[in-house]
């Protein structure tokens, strides 16, 4: 049968207006998954000729907010340490199919919380390791409560870029990791604990070196105190339930203890386990890793040639003070216009 002309330009009318409304769906899905973190660690493992390894291949900066790369439907939880005056909104935002364990420290009826607001973030790791110790998930992240924070290995300073890329197909391969890479901070060595012992305090600069040797003898009886101790700084890291399980639930009650009963101020006491963590969970006492190796492997960062062991120029750029300035990311040190175009 033939169409008559008017509706012939009718169905072609139709066609089209069909095939626009199935673009609008497409596209506006894939630029949704762009503004949010939808982590495909709880999506159902693709096919893989080998589910043990995850080669990292080089990226592009146009690559670089592309969703994170796990090797299988890998479990994870995010431990977060925070106080009732910080915001931690974006871990909502963003982070949508991480489960989150939020301690407030300072908040004896919060859903979650610890014996004692002492030692900083130490408290808090070792309260969730004591209380989950049978029923840990595969991979754990311990973390800051702040998004923007000095000592985040962005050029902005941005937990949410670096826990976007994080493979957690490497934490599982190492057992423990440092969320940092950069060197600067605890590389190659912090401490020098025999050294160190017969050194004053720093009365500028809170530092356990000083006590370090002692904490040490209290927390590990019977091992010989290293001659030195370096891992970057600053006390945010992921570890395996393996790495946990490899010592008894008995050692994190002692080294909880331990912090209830010391006499040290908590900056002293949260730095002694700051530059300890890596050697509970099995690592040597001075741990490094090559910068450069870190940042591809860890984050998938491979497309920098100008990397070294020390860090990736303009990746982490020391700031200048400890505390980033009102405004940040979006006006600078100086109330300057950084002209950010990030996710907020």
């Amino acid at each position: 049968m033939l169409l008559r002309r008017g509706q012939n330009r009718w169905l072609v009318f139709c066609a089209a207006l069909i095939i626009t409304f199935l673009l609008v769906v497409y596209y506006g899905d894939e630029l949704a998954s762009m503004r949010r973190m939808t982590s495909t660690a709880w999506a159902p493992p693709a096919p893989q000729t080998d589910s043990t390894t995850t080669t990292v291949k080089p990226e592009t900066p146009q690559q670089e907010n592309l969703k994170p790369l796990h090797n299988d439907a890998a479990e994870i939880e995010l431990v977060v340490a925070t106080t009732s005056k910080e915001n931690i909104t974006w871990l909502e935002d963003y982070l949508l199919d991480w489960p989150k364990n939020l301690y407030v420290v300072d908040d004896p009826d919060a859903a979650l919380t610890v014996p004692q607001n002492k030692g900083r973030e130490a408290m808090v790791v070792l309260t969730y390791l004591i209380d989950r110790y049978d029923t840990l998930p595969a991979n754990i992240l311990f973390h800051h409560a702040e998004r923007f924070q000095w000592h985040n290995d962005d050029p902005d300073y941005d937990a949410l870029q670096l826990l976007k890329r994080f493979r957690v197909a490497y934490l599982q391969e190492q057992g423990y990791v440092n969320l940092r890479c950069a060197w600067i901070l605890g590389c190659p060595v912090e401490i020098r604990p025999r050294v160190d012992a017969k050194m004053p305090p720093d009365d500028v600069v809170p530092t356990a070196k000083h006590v370090y040797s002692r904490a040490f003898g209290d927390l590990f009886p019977g091992v010989d105190v290293p001659s030195e101790v370096g891992v970057p700084c600053c006390a945010q890291f992921g570890v395996t339930r393996e790495a946990v399980r490899a010592r008894p639930r008995q050692d994190y009650v002692r080294y909880r203890e331990w912090l209830l009963n010391t006499d040290l101020q908590d900056s002293i006491s949260g730095r002694v386990f700051e530059y300890s963590w890596h050697i509970i969970f099995n690592k040597e006492a001075v741990h490094c890793p090559h910068a450069g190796d870190c940042y591809c492997k860890q984050y998938g960062i491979c497309h920098r040639l100008d990397c070294d062991e020390n860090g990736c120029p303009g990746q982490y750029n020391p700031p200048q003070y400890s505390t980033l300035p009102k405004g940040w990311p979006m006006l600078g040190w100086d109330g300057e216009d950084r002209h950010w175009s990030g996710e907020l």
